[in-house]
């Protein structure tokens, strides 16, 4: 079993994806999170998601802040 680093930015190698490391790499990653008993938000850390918007945010925008207005 690979030992990971202890700390989020040691994880950072070269990314071999012609021969499906990546993936393999990936997978083995969150399995020894979970089996850890990690969520994956303790595993990545929030940095990509807490400025983002939700698709609910999205689609009210898409459809001009207006909701229950379907078939009106």
């Amino acid at each position: 079993m690979t030992r990971w680093p202890r700390h989020r930015h040691d994880r950072s190698s070269p990314v071999r994806l012609a021969d499906g490391s990546l993936l393999t790499g990936l997978l083995e990653f969150f399995e020894q999170g979970a089996a850890g008993g990690k969520a994956v938000l303790e595993l990545i850390g929030d940095d990509l998601i807490k400025d983002s918007r939700t698709f609910a945010e999205v689609f009210q925008e898409s459809i001009g802040g207006q909701s229950g207005t379907a078939g009106k």
